[in-house]
């Protein structure tokens, strides 16, 4: 295959982007770069054109969209191999868009990127849904939504059954169908992105490889500029790599944007800590 290298978007332009012009797949493949920097992206591009390619007759030749959406998961699960890896789900590999492609291997976020690009490729309106404990996708049909689970070959999920697997997440309590609405409302493109890079830094800080889980919470605020979460990630990381400026600031303005956050006090101590006398926050 003819190598083309495709032009990536540039990390300090995302921030400035509205959502709907942030390239999904692009900057998936953005974030792949930085573990694999030889990493073509107009190679991937091709390969899922090939797999537009494929199934565009048979997808023109049926009328109903439930039906379309079941080509496509035949398809990608059945046909291609794509699936959920169960055995080694915490492996990097399985967020990185590039080994997902040459794997067919992933966890829900990285196959569900790989569903929604080849159907709306196709003219189909799939979404990413940031639905808690596992990524799910969903397609607006006649009669309302059908939500499937990518990380298990698009299987169609009820609603009792989404109920269930929500309920661990809220408490423990039922959900009503305002709340589960409210759930199941389309992710952001920028939304889905970060979650692809928390679930890396979650990855590697739970191994120490501090290095990496910092470039990842450091990635997610070129996404989203200001976002607690990644500040405190940042901050902590640098702390864990002895860069006490850096860890100073980003602890700080944590600490700033998000006073009343539950860990606000732990994070307090990590910044006494990375100021190294306890006397200068008195």
């Amino acid at each position: 295959m003819e190598r083309n290298h495709s032009p990536l978007p540039d990390w300090d332009r995302l921030a400035a982007l509205d959502d709907a012009s942030i390239p999904l797949l692009g900057t998936a493949l953005l974030i792949a770069r930085d573990e694999y920097p030889e990493l073509d992206p107009g190679l991937y591009d091709v390969l899922l054109q090939q797999h537009v390619a494929h199934l565009q007759p048979k997808i023109e030749a049926i009328a109903l969209s439930p039906l379309k959406m079941l080509a496509i998961n035949e398809y990608l699960f059945d046909e291609l191999g794509y699936t959920g890896n169960h055995d080694e789900y915490y492996d990097p590999r399985n967020s990185y868009l590039n080994q997902v492609f040459e794997r067919r291997l992933g966890i829900p976020i990285s196959l569900a990127l790989v569903q929604m690009e080849v159907a709306r490729r196709l003219g189909m309106p799939l979404d990413g849904v940031s639905f808690p404990g596992h990524f799910l996708v969903r397609l607006p049909v006649d009669d309302g939504l059908l939500v499937m689970d990518p990380f298990n070959r698009g299987r169609p999920l009820d609603v009792d059954e989404l109920r269930e697997r929500a309920r661990p997440h809220v408490g423990g309590s039922s959900l009503d169908d305002q709340v589960l609405q409210q759930i199941l409302h389309p992710a952001s493109h920028r939304a889905i992105l970060g979650r692809m890079l928390r679930n890396l830094h979650g990855v590697y800080a739970e191994c120490g490889d501090w290095p990496r889980a910092v470039r990842c919470a450091d990635r997610v605020l070129k996404l989203l500029p200001d976002d607690p979460e990644a500040l405190r990630d940042r901050g902590l990381g640098y702390l864990k790599l002895e860069h006490r400026h850096g860890a100073r600031r980003d602890l700080g303005r944590y600490l700033l944007l998000a006073p009343d956050a539950p860990d606000a006090r732990t994070v307090r101590d990590s910044l006494i800590e990375a100021s190294g006398d306890p006397t200068r926050l008195n």
